[in-house]
Parts: C-alpha cells; structure tokens; sequence
C-alpha cells in the first residue's frame, strides 16, 4: 500500500476509533479492566474491625500503639492485543471484511487503554507468531500498532491459536489483560487457554460474516478455503446441503461456548453485519 494511502486510512480509523474510546468507552473500560493488584498506599492508626494481619508491627513498635497499613488497588495495567492474521480474515460479503473489524476494535481498546494511562502491546499470528510489538504507552505508539494491522502482510495463511497463548503465557511474565481477537476457525486450544487464562485475564472476540452461518440459495458456486486454497463447486439449491452448513456452525459455536465457559474466559461475538460498538458494550457490562 502507498504511504498516502496507508496514512490516510491510519488517520481514518484513529477518527472514529479514538472517539468512540473517549466518548462511548471511557467510563466502561475504566470499569471493566479494573487494575491487577494492590500497592502499599500509608499507614495509620488501628481501628476496631481491622485485620490483625495488616498491622505494620515496625511503626506500632516506634510509636507505641499499632498502625495498620493501607492498600489501594493498583490501576494501571498491560493490555494485550492477540490478533488473528490468517487468511480467514479476508472475507466479508456485506459492508466489511473481518480484518477491517479486527482493525477498529483493536485501535478501539488500543486507544481506551493509553487514556487510562495504561500499556498495550500486540501479537500477530497465523499458525505461527509473526510479529510481537512489547507494551508501550502513548498514541505513537498506538498509531504504530494501527499502521501494521492495516499493512501487515503474514507468512502464512493457516491458523494455530493454542501456540499464540503459549507464546503470550511465556513472554508476557506481569499478569495482564488479553484481548484475543480471531474468527476462530480453528481447534484445540481449550488446554492451553485454560492454562493462559490462570496466569492472565482473557477475553475472546470473535469476529464472523453472515455467510459463514448459512448458505443463500443461489444455485452452483465455487467456494475457496482461504487457508488452505481448496476450492470446491456448491450446490446451494439443494436444502439438505444448506441445513447441514447451518448445523454445523451452529455445532462448532455451541462448541466454542463450551470452550470459553470452560476456561473461564469472557467473551462476545460480532457479525461484520452488526455494529461492534454494540458487542464492545456487551462485553464491557458483562465484567
């Protein structure tokens, strides 16, 4: 893509992005993504119904009556953008393909986390990691994070979600929040969100086009895996053949559900047709 031309859309999504953030979401993700932990804040003297165990037993001893410490809860915190670069994300047969969706709701949380002071970073991956940017504050830098989703061109079209939670459970050591943005057409990664999700605080997005739910009935087509490249001559005039399509979505959600419940894991599901906004409220009230 043209410099202009990337530019151009870069200042686009940060647009929209950085004022649905500051308008929509301010309150909602302050409230949603609560800090991680608890640091010391001062002490003072002992109340009656304050736990002994927080009694600070060195200042009671220099002042002669107890003191107690006091924490506050530690506010700021790592968000990290896990995004699905596969080739799956290139469909869409409404308005929008699904990585345009992928795009706008990371820059979206991207941008709802530096105006809570707080630090994001991101990991691309197909069935591979093909790219890590650390955790960084500022709109530089979350510029930087829009100009490689929209540019960014992997290696590989395939998708491996269980090894991008293993790469993210290794390298990110501090416990953080992880927005895992994919389509998720892929299998067994219950094991290792479990295991990610122990350690860290994920939340799965997933991100789906209309058609993937169910056939039109427009007689012979030729339908494309966008990861393997396998093509094959449809029917879809035959209803037997359009009811096992909608099934079988409907099997693998139910699955997915399970997946998600199982682990622990919030999580919420956009068509490209809806509005994500609405999704990104759901999630938000969810927490």
């Amino acid at each position: 893509m043209e410099t202009s031309e990337l530019l151009k859309q870069v200042r686009r999504i940060e647009i929209k992005t950085k004022g649905l953030s500051q308008n929509i979401f301010a309150g909602e993700y302050h409230s949603a993504f609560k800090g991680l932990g608890m640091t010391f804040a001062e002490v003072r003297a002992y109340q009656y119904g304050d736990e002994v165990r927080s009694i600070d037993w060195n200042v009671t001893a220099r002042m002669g009556q107890p003191y107690v410490k006091v924490f506050e809860e530690e506010r700021e915190l790592t968000a990290m953008l896990l995004i699905d670069v596969s080739g799956s994300r290139d469909f869409g047969t409404v308005s929008k393909m699904k990585k345009n969706i992928f795009t706008e709701v990371a820059a979206t949380l991207a941008f709802s986390t530096i105006q809570n002071n707080d630090k994001v970073g991101v990991i691309f991956f197909s069935d591979k990691i093909e790219k890590f940017i650390p955790p960084q504050k500022g709109r530089k830098h979350v510029l930087h994070i829009i100009r490689e989703m929209i540019d960014f061109q992997p290696e590989s079209n395939k998708t491996d979600i269980a090894g991008a939670l293993r790469y993210f459970t290794n390298v990110i050591r501090k416990r953080s929040t992880a927005f895992l943005i994919s389509d998720f057409i892929d299998e067994n990664f219950d094991k290792e969100m479990q295991i990610a999700n122990r350690k860290h605080d994920i939340i799965a997005m997933q991100v789906y086009d209309i058609r993937e739910t169910e056939l039109p009935d427009v007689g012979l087509i030729k339908l494309k895996d966008a990861e393997t490249g396998e093509r094959i001559w449809v029917d879809t005039s035959e209803r037997r053949l359009r009811t096992a399509y909608r099934n079988n979505w409907n099997e693998k959600q139910l699955e997915l559900q399970k997946s998600f419940t199982k682990a622990g894991v919030d999580w919420v599901s956009m068509s490209t047709a809806e509005d994500y906004v609405r999704g990104l409220i759901r999630l938000f009230k969810q927490r």
